[in-house]
């Protein structure tokens, strides 16, 4: 609950900052509707050369781009410019502000910055997911929303995880701002199901880059296609990361030497 007041707090704040310019919403809007329309236009040319790909029907691929839009919405509404503050900060020295609130410093600096336009790629996303479902009718079932919500959550605190490891690489380096654009190019391989990819690549997006976790797994979920061993080891995996995150800040937090030292 606590989070949830201060998510709203900073919510409120940045709405207020962002209010006074209505117009980006339109642009935001547009953007993503070309975005989606991109994306869905690809899928059909190639679902107009094949009833499958990869196993995956094209009501299914079109469920994960829906999961796609909507942690990518999640991430850019506040995990990318809360993180990309975060850098901002510990190289102008004023983190200060943050480590000397009453709260707990890593989760203030998770949600100090939302941009609330971007919630319209987590509506589209939500959007394409509703009507995929519809489209699969009677096979989805109850279990599999469960396991869809469930692998969303570990998905979702997987990927946190990691972008909180990456900011916090700030605390040792002076810029990392171009590795957290590289994780937002790769991030874009998880509009298509990882399966289809070489057995390399499929590694790397799973294990080195968790994509995988974000995206293809909840749709797997979706599509009866996730089994509990998965699920298990999406949970173990969020679970590593979040105290390898939790490490990592501390670690560097206590390193960090600002405009008051």
């Amino acid at each position: 609950m606590r989070l949830l007041r201060l998510l709203w707090v900073f919510f409120r704040v940045g709405a207020m900052g962002e209010l006074a310019y209505r117009t980006n919403f339109f642009l935001q809007l547009l953007e993503s509707a070309i975005d989606l329309g991109t994306a869905l236009g690809g899928l059909a040319v190639v679902f107009s050369y094949t009833a499958t790909l990869g196993g995956w029907r094209p009501e299914e691929v079109a469920a994960l781009i829906g999961v796609f839009f909507l942690v990518g919405g999640a991430i850019r509404l506040v995990i990318q410019p809360s993180m990309e503050q975060l850098i901002e900060s510990v190289r102008e020295g004023t983190l200060d502000f943050t480590l000397t609130k009453p709260e707990d410093s890593q989760l203030l600096a998770s949600i100090q910055r939302v941009e609330i336009w971007k919630l319209t790629d987590f509506v589209l996303g939500i959007a394409v997911i509703i009507v995929s479902l519809g489209r699969l009718g009677t096979h989805v079932g109850a279990l599999q929303l469960a396991a869809f919500a469930a692998a969303l959550v570990a998905g979702g605190l997987i990927v946190y995880s990691f972008w909180v490891i990456l900011a916090s690489l700030s605390f040792w380096f002076v810029r990392v701002e171009n590795i957290l654009v590289i994780f937002q190019s790769i991030y874009e391989a998880g509009r298509w199901p990882v399966t289809l990819y070489p057995r390399w690549l499929r590694v790397g997006l799973t294990f080195l880059v968790p994509v995988a976790f974000a995206t293809t797994v909840p749709a797997q979920a979706l599509a009866g296609r996730l089994s509990w061993q998965t699920l298990a080891g999406a949970f173990a995996l969020s679970a590593l990361l979040f105290v390898a995150a939790r490490i990592v800040w501390t670690r560097g937090s206590r390193r960090y030497s600002g405009a008051s030292a």
